[in-house]
């Protein structure tokens, strides 16, 4: 069964959400804070908790609309949660064998719940004449008792009519006494009961509270299991050892404490494995349970023993501490895989797993474990409804999942699916996911050539098409050429990409101040090996920039080309200084010389080239195609395999 859509109203900054569609497997509801997204999943998780939660009309009822509320009729039912369910096709299947092929009208129902009244009211649409006819089939009667009961409609009436026969056969008995074992002889209410009401998933709900104790005492967790006390956190605490084989009494024998902490360890390991299987974040930690005496002046409940502390060890460090000590991110992703597998190993299978806020404490990348382990370990089995405003919780493959929420002035919190409709701030974490997913795919791949500026991309890609015509080695395209604007940001790209575990590979000029910074990142195993690719290494001079890879007579023209209407006369060789090894510093300082107000582009020069390909390539001679075929081999090299 499937919770496909619900609403809430009159609960507390809840005025009337509006119906708001829920998937299938995973839906997530995005808003800032105290927009109301911990008030609708608590809402909800009244319509069939896995632990006892009621409304309290006083203390839930919106305080804006108190006088409302008084108007209304003492034995007045006021909803708030109307929720409407699926019933899947194992379960129709079901019904319908006992019911009959056109029992239900719809797999769908409506169940509402709210103040003045704990009962669930249910609304199914069944076809109660096909189920008459379907039972009334059964009955194999003679002509003139078939005659009797061939009129009846209604449940009612066909008990009635079968009542009625002067010599009922005993099929048509048992029938009777069948419809009579049903509450009111109804046939709604049977529906509820046997298969809506039961099959209804069970509601959790976990939220950043609900953690762990790092510590307990036994005797003082024994007394409130029985009296029915225990906190979420202690429930997950509870199934560690229950999935020992062991319970909090067992620990009162001293004599059995070695058996019992080795079940400890082996307990600690099997939910610990399953941690790791989803955490990236330190795979170098081990949960460990160690039995301890109070300590002198503890105060209570710790001065009653024993003590069951949870440690955590870093094998790295050699060293453990408790594990209230450990970073929140982790204390709440071991907390909830516990108290999960407790629910699940209780037989509690089919649940709505409610998550209010997870992983508020993780690193973004542990986020993104998060919602791996939602996708791959929940969301096959469980329906899963979280909320968050970290971009980093929001899936942008998956942009339909999320609904926002905002908290309106008037009306409290309302819910929608048309997300980009909502404010700048509910709807940052949207924008800003799919920001990161274009960084991550838009101009990166496997193998990522970082340049500094367009025009080298422009000038590879000309030399690439002439030097393949030629019968040498163009540039691979393998390589994505992604210029990134600037020499100065070279190093927080390398880092970037590089920590995405991509190869990276970086093209500069010789001159480039930040070639010191890269070539740190490349002994840092941050960058290819041999990753760092100098234009210098092509040319004659020591200091030189992509454009030294063409004849300098060759790039005047596209200077000249470029700036026609700048120049009063074009440049010429001898205007500049060949004492400078980089004919761009040539050309600048014949710009600063000349006194010419615009700033020397190097993009300009290249767009020039791109626009005018088709007549300027024939004029580039052998030496810069020689050039050109040392560099793409040179950064060819760079891709394994190649």
């Amino acid at each position: 069964m499937q919770l496909i859509k619900a609403r809430i109203t009159d609960y507390r900054s809840v005025e009337d959400s509006s119906i708001f569609d829920v998937e299938e497997d995973v839906t997530c509801f995005v808003g800032k804070n105290e927009s109301g997204k911990t008030t609708l999943l608590q809402a909800l998780f009244r319509l069939n908790p896995v632990e006892p939660a009621a409304f309290d009309e006083v203390v839930d009822f919106p305080a804006r609309k108190t006088r409302d509320r008084k108007k209304l009729p003492a034995n007045q039912k006021i909803p708030v949660v109307r929720a409407t369910f699926r019933f899947d096709d194992t379960e129709i299947k079901t019904i319908e064998e006992d019911l009959g092929p056109k029992a239900m009208r719809s797999p769908e129902f409506e169940v509402v719940i709210g103040y003045r009244d704990d009962d669930e009211t249910f609304e199914l649409h069944y076809n109660e004449a096909a189920v008459v006819d379907h039972l009334r089939s059964a009955l194999d009667l003679p002509a003139a008792a078939a005659k009797a009961i061939s009129d009846a409609k209604t449940i009612g009436d066909l008990l009635d009519a079968l009542d009625a026969l002067e010599e009922p056969p005993s099929a048509a008995s048992a029938l009777a006494d069948r419809i009579r074992g049903w509450r009111d002889c109804d046939l709604g209410l049977y529906l509820i009961d046997k298969y809506a009401s039961p099959l209804m998933p069970k509601f959790v709900y976990f939220a950043d509270y609900d953690t762990m104790p790092g510590k307990v005492s036994l005797p003082d967790l024994v007394r409130r299991r029985d009296s029915g006390d225990l906190k979420r956190g202690e429930r997950a605490l509870l199934s560690l050892l229950d999935m020992a084989g062991v319970a909090p009494e067992d620990f009162q024998d001293s004599d059995q404490h070695e058996r019992l902490i080795r079940e400890l360890e082996n307990a600690g390991n099997v939910i610990s494995e399953e941690v790791f299987d989803y955490w990236s974040q330190n795979q170098e930690l081990e949960v460990q349970l160690k039995v301890l005496t109070p300590e002198t002046g503890a105060q209570p409940p710790f001065n009653e023993g024993p003590i069951l502390q949870v440690r955590v060890f870093n094998t790295r460090h050699k060293a453990s501490v408790p594990f209230d000590d450990r970073s929140r991110g982790f204390v709440w992703f071991f907390s909830f895989l516990a108290y999960f597998n407790e629910l699940e190993d209780a037989g509690t299978t089919d649940l709505i797993l409610l998550l209010d806020e997870p992983g508020l404490s993780l690193h973004g990348r542990a986020q993104a474990d998060l919602l791996r382990l939602i996708d791959e370990r929940l969301a096959p089995k469980h329906q899963v409804l979280y909320t968050t405003h970290s971009p980093f919780m929001v899936d942008p493959d998956h942009i339909q999942r999320v609904r926002t929420v905002i908290d309106m002035e008037r009306g409290g919190a309302k819910v929608s699916s048309e997300i980009f409709k909502a404010d700048e701030d509910t709807v940052f974490p949207l924008l800003t996911a799919m920001g990161i997913e274009m960084t991550q795919t838009l101009f990166v791949g496997e193998h990522v050539l970082l340049l500094e500026g367009p025009s080298d991309l422009i000038y590879l890609d000309v030399l690439t098409e002439i030097a393949e015509a030629n019968g040498s080695t163009g540039l691979d395209p393998c390589w994505v050429k992604t210029p990134i604007g600037g020499s100065g940001k070279l190093s927080t790209f390398v880092t970037l990409l590089g920590a995405n575990k991509l190869n990276v590979a970086v093209l500069v000029d010789s001159s480039t101040k930040d070639v010191g910074a890269i070539q740190r990142l490349r002994d840092n195993d941050q960058l290819a090996r041999n990753g760092l690719v100098e234009i210098s290494e092509f040319t004659s001079a020591a200091d030189a920039d992509v454009e030294d890879l063409f004849d300098r007579d060759f790039y005047l023209d596209l200077v000249n080309r470029a700036y026609a209407t700048d120049l009063t006369t074009p440049i010429t060789a001898a205007d500049l200084n060949a004492k400078d090894p980089r004919v761009v510093r040539q050309i600048e300082a014949e710009f600063k010389k000349r006194n010419i107000t615009a700033r020397f582009n190097h993009y300009k020069p290249a767009a020039v080239l791109l626009r005018e390909q088709a007549a300027l390539t024939p004029l580039i001679d052998p030496a810069t195609i020689a050039r050109a075929d040392q560099l793409f081999t040179r950064l060819n090299s760079l891709i394994p395999g190649r």
